[in-house]
């Protein structure tokens, strides 16, 4: 009997102790970049660069002096893998500028950003729920909920504030005439991907500025998108850690999907057919040579981290190359795992419905984040791993991880050894 006492006294202070490491390690921030790391630490000439045919190792430091799985470490590591991807990748993601206005006036709110003589508006017609507040927000790209149905959030007292994106970059950019740039004139190369995150940026920003008019928590802020909103709502998650909740749907290639996957895939949107204007041209130097990036798109989710990204998936279509996206995000888990943070990252792909269209049997991972991130419901279970893929061996990308050499298994080997043979 003193036995199971003395037992389950210490399995109750292990989760006490658990917990309290949980706790401290945050949801959000409240600085849209915890630590910077300037592109010339990190990048190498293209010549220069590794190849590593598996997925690469996010706990690595960029100079290959080791790795680290610490918390401690991750703010730094989270920067190199944001400086390589804007170096190889969207292009360098201006900073906050100096003068920035706003005001709100019935519904809208409107951000005047001033730079080399020039400005630009960003406007958001923002939708409040009743009451005094403050509210939880969702900011939905090109509408107050994104692709979401919006009574996920007006029935939960969530506002919802549209991110007109057109304000900054048109969808399809004519390099060097777009809004950003007169802002920006240096900056013509740049590609969608980093002039979006920016707008993002300056519209939270701008919502900072009238905190005092317009009732809006922001310690719970959220975004989403679909399709190529999708990989603009990742993208914006990861490049602000002010953002609460990532919900990136459908995003495909460039977004959720790593790219040296989706090269062994059929016809979908790999890294030489994707749209070159929503990267850098940069970037199209590794159409045959995926495997010399430095980085791929499960550290891109893995920026997220600590914080919350819930990854929504369609099989149906195959251009969105899902499998891809699957190992991916089984990739990215790995992360929060090991941070002993599982519950803030989840992945749900379902067949049987139209693109960017969310089918009701997605709606229960989407209302537990939802539930969890943003009206700190935590007793809502938010560990989500839904997908079609039982015979994909994810695995095998990721098996080298901390042993410095990046090659697949060697059973992997010898089935490609065979195919080039046959």
């Amino acid at each position: 009997m003193h036995n199971k006492l003395s037992l389950l006294l210490l399995a109750v202070f292990t989760l006490m102790l658990l917990n309290a490491c949980k706790q401290e390690i945050p949801l959000v921030y409240s600085v849209e970049c915890t630590k910077s790391v300037a592109p010339e630490e990190v990048a190498t000439d293209t010549a220069d660069l590794k190849i590593v045919a598996p997925l690469t190792d996010p706990f690595a430091w960029s100079n290959g002096q080791g790795r680290s799985e610490k918390f401690a470490d991750w703010s730094r590591r989270r920067a190199e893998i944001g400086a390589e991807i804007q170096y190889y990748e969207i292009g360098p993601k201006p900073s906050r500028p100096d003068s920035i206005d706003a005001i709100y006036t019935g519904d809208s709110l409107t951000i005047t950003i001033t730079r080399n003589g020039q400005s630009l508006k960003l406007v958001s017609h923002i939708i409040l729920p009743e009451g005094e507040g403050p509210f939880p927000a969702v900011i939905g790209i090109g509408k107050g909920s994104g692709s979401l149905p919006e009574k996920l959030f007006s029935e939960r007292q969530i506002a919802q504030v549209p991110f007109q994106f057109w304000d900054v970059m048109a969808w399809e950019q004519k390099r060097g005439q777009e809004p950003i740039n007169k802002l920006y004139p240096e900056l013509t190369f740049m590609g969608a991907y980093s002039a979006w995150s920016w707008g993002i940026s300056r519209l939270i920003d701008g919502r900072e500025l009238v905190a005092d008019e317009v009732p809006i928590d922001l310690q719970h802020l959220a975004i989403t998108g679909c399709s190529f909103a999708g990989k603009m709502a990742l993208f914006g998650g990861a490049f602000d850690q002010r953002i609460a909740l990532t919900i990136a749907q459908e995003s495909g290639g460039g977004g959720a999907a790593a790219w040296r996957v989706s090269e062994t895939l059929g016809n979908v949107e790999t890294l030489g057919r994707t749209s070159h204007l929503w990267f850098t041209e940069n970037l199209f130097k590794f159409s045959k040579s995926v495997e010399k990036l430095p980085y791929d798109h499960h550290e891109l989710m893995a920026m997220v981290a600590p914080r919350a990204l819930l990854v929504l998936g369609n099989p149906d279509y195959e251009w969105l190359a899902e499998e891809s996206g699957y190992v991916s995000c089984r990739a990215a888990q790995r992360v929060w795992e090991t941070f002993g943070i599982k519950d803030r990252f989840g992945f749900s792909i379902v067949a049987g419905h139209p693109h960017c269209r969310l089918p009701e049997e997605q709606y229960p991972e989407v209302e537990a984040f939802i539930e969890k991130f943003l009206l700190g419901n935590t007793e809502v279970n938010t560990v989500a791993e839904i997908h079609p893929y039982p015979n994909v061996d994810y695995k095998k990308w990721t098996a080298w991880w901390g042993s410095n050499n990046p090659v697949f298994p060697k059973t992997e080997l010898k089935n490609q050894s065979a195919e080039k043979i046959n």
